[in-house]
């Protein structure tokens, strides 16, 4: 079957995470992804473990199915590299500070002179203007600054240190996708394309949208005060084994399930008119046995309870497997193990070509496809020119 993106060229300059998870879920849908990087600075997460086959396992997954072109972009010739290959690219992705690609002769006016069709996405902290247009930042920042790490975690301990990047992810690798698409969509009309904007502090309040829109009405949504964030007995149990439940019976019929299931219906009134005390009851009860147990119990339940996995363990769920969760994917040095790309299709379907590998691989292809000359590629290349 054919891949959804199939002939759409995409030129990364991102490094680290948000840019290069967006890019590769384009790459996973069948663009072609050149990723541009620095020889001598390169990215950061080439060097974060584990390692397999001496390939950071995160570099290998982010840079999944790219071609990898490394090239100074402060080097003489280096401009005019790029400008060819702007050229024939339909979007270009970039996450450095607002102004960088501005100095380097590469912003979104000059770009959009030579291709009016391009799609130019930036990807930033707090966005293109505004008072924190410049200020570093990282995920746990941006959560802050939007409030929603405010309306997480218990009012005692202060809000969780998350093992995801939320705003990273899902504020700006999920938007900038969005993004581009929806630029696809109006330049398939109209034949033109246009820059986007995206902040992951902007992203991440977006995220928030329950709280955010409670709050603007009114409402109290600081931690343990809404229906979502332990205020309610929607929330993490611990049983008697040290495992936890996650218990998210929130309608009536699920909340009356539950009861049932550990073995109280009277609850079912008492979460009624005193529904703190209520919670008491249910976590003193799920305290009395082993996560496994009540894993036993509401397997045949309809009660949205749920045991919660280590990863190793959600890995070699049944779900995963029968859901695919992970795929083998070529790497230069055998076989490697990795997350899969969740969208599924009718007519379309992912692609696996190869893991991320070795720094400017493809760089001297890369660059004759583009019509520069040998002496040209030499140049830029240096020692690098037989990659």
């Amino acid at each position: 079957m054919p891949s959804p993106l199939h002939g759409l060229t995409v030129l990364d300059f991102s490094p680290l995470l948000p840019g290069p998870f967006a890019t590769r879920l384009l790459a996973d849908l069948g663009a072609r992804v050149i990723r541009i990087e620095a020889p001598g600075r390169p990215d950061l997460i080439r060097h974060t473990p584990p390692f397999q086959h001496g390939v950071s396992a995160a570099h290998a997954y982010l840079n999944r199915n790219k071609e990898s072109l490394a090239l100074d972009l402060k080097a003489p010739g280096a401009r005019e590299a790029v400008l060819a290959l702007v050229r024939r690219a339909d979007v270009l992705v970039e996450q450095f500070r607002p102004g960088v690609m501005a100095r380097l002769g590469l912003a979104y006016a000059e770009l959009a002179e030579l291709n009016p069709r391009l799609i130019y996405c930036s990807i930033t902290g707090y966005g293109q203007d505004g008072p924190l247009r410049e200020r570093a930042g990282h995920d746990i920042n941006y959560l802050a600054l939007s409030g929603l790490a405010a309306g997480s975690g218990r009012r005692e301990a202060g809000p969780p240190a998350l093992g995801v990047q939320l705003a990273d992810v899902a504020g700006g690798s999920l938007h900038a996708v969005i993004g581009i698409l929806a630029a696809l969509q109006q330049r398939a009309r109209d034949g033109l394309g246009q820059e986007i904007d995206i902040s992951m502090s902007d992203c991440a309040f977006h995220l928030n949208a329950l709280a955010a829109s409670a709050a603007l009405a009114g409402a109290d949504i600081a931690a343990e005060q809404g229906l979502l964030n332990g205020g309610s007995h929607y929330d993490y149990y611990r049983c008697r084994d040290g495992r936890w439940l996650a218990v998210g019976s929130l309608e009536p019929a699920f909340l009356a399930e539950l009861c049932e299931g550990i073995g109280q219906p009277q609850l079912l009134a008492r979460f009624a008119h005193d529904p703190a005390a209520a919670k008491q009851a249910l976590a003193a009860r799920l305290g009395e046995e082993s996560g496994d147990y009540w894993r036993g119990v509401f397997a045949q339940r309809d009660a949205c309870v749920e045991l919660v996995l280590s990863l190793p363990e959600a890995l070699d769920s049944e779900l995963a497997r029968a859901r695919g969760w992970v795929v083998a994917v070529p790497s230069a040095a055998g076989e490697l193990q990795q997350p899969a790309q969740p969208i599924r299709f009718s007519r379309a379907q992912a692609v696996y070509k190869q893991a991320g590998g070795a720094l400017g691989a493809d760089s001297a292809a890369i660059l004759r496809e583009a019509g520069l000359s040998p002496a040209s590629i030499a140049s830029l290349l240096g020692e690098a020119g037989s990659a």
